[in-house]
């Protein structure tokens, strides 16, 4: 009898102990508690907030994990992925997802690809039309993307608010023309070196996307007086990073912002 009741013990608490205390644990230590018990493992996976964010930030094997960890049903409402600095992450991992058919993220709000180098304008067309709701896309340092990329973005995914493309040194005006004109709402940009800018796609993200709350010039030296002036269209803008910034009759302390430049 002792023995049955510490089992049943074991079967109805330790698992709700066991949900209650993943609430506050890294993602892999809960993965770890899900062999701790048949009883844990189901309740855990069957927990839907424990499974909204995929951090594979700087893994190896990070593109061959994602496939995995997408394969299973507790995934299917993921609405984090962090692969930043991820290893061995490409295109074909994307591509493999997108060929999959059943993979759909549709509650996928934000996708963190900084600095996966192997990635290009292929990789990233595959992996947004999975994911049409995203509102947050963080490409920096993947040098290799082109305006496409940006074409890609906008054709699949209408509700982008915050987007950081710090470092991709081939974006254009034709890419910035792109986000300019389908993402009027637009909360956070950063272009932090994306040194190809010119007067021109400043102008039109400052002239269409009003709505802007935070903006990332960063080391952009070719920018001119011409441009500054029109942010004050930003209403909304609370945050302006110039550091780098070429001004010379442009006053930026008439706006009511926390601005960092020199």
């Amino acid at each position: 009898m002792a023995a049955a009741a510490d089992e049943a013990w074991c079967r109805e608490n330790v698992p709700r102990v066991m949900e209650l205390v993943s609430t506050r644990l890294p993602q892999r230590e809960v993965c770890a508690l899900l062999s701790v018990s048949p009883w844990c493992h189901r309740a855990l996976t069957s927990n839907p907030k424990l499974w909204e964010v995929l951090d594979l930030h700087e893994a190896k094997k990070a593109g061959e994990r994602l496939i995995s960890a997408l394969s299973l049903a507790r995934y299917r409402h993921l609405k984090v992925v962090n692969l930043e600095f991820s290893q061995d992450i490409d295109d074909r991992h994307f591509l493999h997802l997108k060929e999959m058919g059943a993979i759909l993220l549709e509650e996928l709000e934000f996708l963190n690809l900084n600095a996966c180098q192997r990635i290009s304008d292929k990789g990233i067309d595959a992996v947004t039309s999975l994911c049409p709701n995203l509102r947050a896309l963080s490409i920096y340092w993947i040098v290799g993307l082109t305006d496409t990329s940006i074409e890609h973005t906008v054709k699949n995914c209408k509700k982008i608010m915050d987007l950081n493309l710090s470092g991709c040194k081939n974006i254009s005006d034709r890419g910035i023309q792109l986000v300019a004109d389908n993402y009027q709402e637009l909360k956070k940009l950063d272009i932090t070196r994306c040194i190809k800018l010119t007067d021109d796609a400043l102008q039109e993200v400052l002239q269409k996307c009003s709505a802007l709350e935070s903006l990332n010039l960063y080391a952009l030296s070719s920018f001119t007086d011409k441009a500054y002036t029109k942010i004050g269209y930003l209403t909304s803008l609370t945050f302006l990073d110039l550091c780098g910034a070429q001004m010379r009759k442009f006053d930026i302390s008439q706006f009511d912002l926390v601005c960092t430049y020199y």
